[in-house]
């Protein structure tokens, strides 16, 4: 059993949020605790998406404000979340199929060393940084160089999964990581949440319209 604390990661008050005339969240406020995973649930157009996308920095709310471990942060972008320890995990993955392994998981994030004014890609050291994070989640690639287009439906969500293993700091926010996968996969990918969880410690909001996914990992659901 994981013991959940409850020291406060992340507070949402009021959050409101409007695209012309359609009101997409209006007035949510709520609690994450740490080494806790809170699942996130409710009808298509209930605005989970949005709150996700304001929570990594895409869209900023009209109203409320976001606190991280009680300070009151400004998410202006992606990477203003990113660098506050926030990674997010899309429905659609957000991969590159023509890259491989350690070029998605470093995208954006190219470790480089400046060579007379030049940067250079340190390929070997991002290379061996993706074997480690591969090697904790315990998924079976037939290489970190593999294109992702070759890839399994498990293995590319895996690689999708290894951004918040390799990088989350606070929590992670994981929009239906098991859709459209097959049952011996999704088994994987819910193992996978509960382990890193426990051996990170980390904060997770599982997003998921299956709701039999949600209570089998899940220590909290928000409607």
């Amino acid at each position: 059993m994981v013991e959940i604390s409850m020291e406060t990661i992340l507070k949402v008050e009021g959050i409101s949020k409007n695209f012309g005339s359609v009101t997409a969240l209006n007035n949510v406020s709520f609690e994450i605790y740490k080494n806790e995973i809170v699942g996130l649930v409710g009808d298509n157009g209930a605005g989970k998406s949005t709150l996700i996308k304001i929570l990594s920095g895409n869209f900023q709310p009209d109203k409320g404000n976001i606190y991280l471990r009680g300070e009151k942060v400004i998410f202006n972008s992606t990477t203003d979340s990113r660098k506050m320890g926030i990674e997010t995990v899309y429905q659609d993955l957000s991969l590159c199929s023509n890259l491989n392994s350690v070029s998605n998981l470093f995208i954006g994030r190219e470790i480089v060393k400046n060579v007379l004014g030049l940067r250079i890609l340190q390929n070997k050291q991002m290379e061996q940084r993706t074997i480690e994070i591969i090697k904790t989640m315990d998924i079976n690639l037939p290489s970190v160089k593999e294109k992702v287009q070759f890839l399994s439906g498990g293995q590319r969500q895996a690689v999708s999964l290894g951004r918040f293993v390799g990088w989350s700091k606070n929590f992670a926010l994981l929009d239906e990581p098991t859709a459209a996968l097959g049952v011996r996969e999704t088994k994987k990918v819910l193992e996978l949440i509960l382990r890193i969880r426990k051996e990170k410690k980390l904060s997770i909001v599982l997003i998921s319209h299956n709701l039999q996914h949600v209570f089998e990992v899940a220590d909290r659901i928000i409607v």
